[in-house]
């Protein structure tokens, strides 16, 4: 798989060395290489990234989520501890477009491979550099993980029942998807300004900072107020009453959201009880806020006395915002997920394995992303890559694979 297999795509021609490991600055290169861009996966020749024992092993010996989130990437083995590695990774910076790298500050300029070095070997080389707090700050130093980095951006402490523990919102990654997604956009555009300039630049991106950006007014209504958000465990009524996850009488769970009157309404008819949503009642905001519990009480009742497709079908049926919380097997029968093809097979060579997996987005009309192969077998595109990229010879390829550079 090359760049040029997918001349199509929008970043064909683009090559990008993904030297980090697990998530996050890693997630930043698979979105790259869905739309076109030639994804170098540089490991260290034993064991490689950890990714790769993350997870539910595959027949392979590769876990499903390295065959998931490493796909379209070809594996190239390099020490990076040793001068000949070095001296071999310089080589392929000089012919990329983008470095993407999550060690903690100074680790790179450690192995003689900061920014300023490889800048110099390639002026207009964009690099993503990734951390828990950035390369600045009194925090720079310490070791970000997604989960720490929930707690830090302040939206961990929203997450769980009042006065209760807080418990990790969502996946304990969130955290580094997030800031890969960052990264992405990042990337997109300093490539844009190479284009005008032909300079390269550096892209710093903190997983605190991509947690913290995701809270809305938290901060205003901080800076303000001195409102300081606790925790409402399902029912965030802060701004909207009704607004969360209900359950139902099959033991299965819907989220409502009526953020406006207008939507009280929709669902005081799919409740048979219009009169709910008078002016003497609780037909406004302001009304339902004051006696939210009282109405989430009533709405509780209703959803606990039908199953969750009976509620679902009343709310549809009225336009009221409402789904289902879908676990796993709910998503692999969601019609929705089926017709926009969310859900991708793919085969994993040499096992007779198939592999369901998340497939691209976001869909562009035109150019749409694509999955070409699942994650690489440790090395797998060593000597492909420095054969066609630097153009070595099998001689020195094993003189190389000899001293355990490759």
């Amino acid at each position: 798989m090359t760049a040029e297999s997918a001349p199509a795509l929008p970043l064909a021609g683009i090559r990008v060395i993904d030297v980090a490991t697990v998530i996050a600055a890693p997630y930043c290169a698979t979105l790259l290489g869905e739309f076109g861009a030639d994804v170098l996966k540089v490991e260290h020749p034993v064991g490689g990234d950890a990714l790769r024992r993350f997870g539910t092993p595959s027949q392979r010996g590769d876990t499903l989520t390295w065959l998931s989130e490493a796909r379209n990437k070809r594996s190239v083995t390099i020490d990076l501890h040793r001068p000949e590695g070095v001296a071999v990774f310089k080589q392929l910076i000089a012919q990329s477009d983008v470095l993407c790298e999550n060690f903690r500050p100074g680790t790179l300029e450690k192995w003689g491979l900061g920014w300023e070095v490889l800048h110099e070997i390639n002026p207009g080389l964009i690099m993503l550099r990734v951390t828990g707090y950035g390369q600045t700050g009194p925090y720079k130093d310490r070791p970000g993980f997604a989960r720490v980095a929930h707690a830090v951006g302040g939206i961990a402490y929203l997450a769980g029942m009042p006065r209760g523990t807080p418990v990790t919102p969502g996946s304990t990654t969130l955290g580094d998807y997030m800031t890969g997604l960052y990264g992405c956009l990042g990337v997109l555009l300093a490539l844009r300004h190479r284009e005008r300039t032909g300079q390269g630049q550096y892209v710093d991106a903190a997983l605190y900072e991509s947690v913290f950006r995701c809270t809305d007014e938290l901060a205003p209504a901080y800076g303000m107020y001195g409102i300081v958000r606790e925790r409402h465990g399902p029912s965030h009524n802060d701004f909207a009453c009704p607004h969360g996850h209900f359950p139902t009488k099959d033991g299965k769970w819907v989220a409502i959201s009526c953020a406006t009157d207008k939507l009280f309404a929709r669902l005081a008819a799919a409740m048979g009880r219009t009169e709910l949503a008078s002016s003497s009642t609780y037909g406004e905001q302001k009304t339902r806020l004051e006696h939210r519990h009282d109405v989430n009480e009533i709405v509780r009742d209703w959803c606990g006395s039908l199953s969750r497709d009976e509620v679902l079908d009343r709310c549809y049926e009225t336009g009221t915002p409402a789904g289902p919380l879908n676990n796993i097997a709910d998503i692999f029968g969601d019609r929705q997920f089926h017709a926009r093809r969310n859900l991708m097979a793919v085969d994993v060579p040499d096992t007779g394995e198939t592999v369901i997996v998340p497939s691209t987005i976001p869909k562009l009309s035109e150019t749409p992303g694509s999955l070409r192969s699942l994650g690489p077998k440790l090395g797998e595109h060593t000597v492909e890559v420095l054969s066609e990229l630097l153009g070595m010879d099998e001689q020195q390829i094993a003189e190389l694979r000899q001293k355990r550079v490759i």
